[in-house]
C-alpha cells in the first residue's frame, strides 16, 4: 500500500493545499484518509484535497512525499486519473 502527496502548493480559501492520491485503488485512499480523520468531503474525482497544515500528519502516516507532476502520472499509470468536468460531483443527478 502505498499513498502519495504532493507539496502544498495549490491556493484555496486562504490556504495552500495538497493533493493525497493512491496509485492502487479509491479504496486504499479512502482507508489512508480516513486513519487521519480527513473527512470523505475533501475527495474530489481522484485525490484528496489536504491543507498545509496537515502535510506533515500525512507523511508520518506513511505518504510518500511527490512532484504534482508525479502525482498526475501516477494516477494515469494506475488507470485511477478523473479529469474534471467528465465525471459528476458525489450527489449530482446526471440523466
Amino acid at each position: 500500500m502505498t499513498i502519495y502527496i504532493d507539496p502544498p502548493a495549490w491556493p484555496g480559501h486562504g490556504l495552500l493545499w495538497s493533493h493525497l492520491v493512491s496509485d492502487v485503488s479509491y479504496e486504499e485512499l479512502h482507508a489512508f484518509a480516513a486513519g487521519l480523520g480527513v473527512p470523505r468531503r475533501a475527495f474530489e474525482r481522484d485525490h484528496y484535497d489536504i491543507p498545509d497544515r496537515r502535510y506533515a500528519d500525512a507523511v508520518r502516516a506513511g505518504a510518500v512525499e511527490v512532484s504534482s507532476r508525479e502525482v498526475v502520472r501516477l494516477l494515469h499509470a494506475a488507470g485511477l486519473r478523473r479529469p474534471k468536468g467528465r465525471y459528476p460531483s458525489p450527489g449530482s443527478r446526471s440523466s
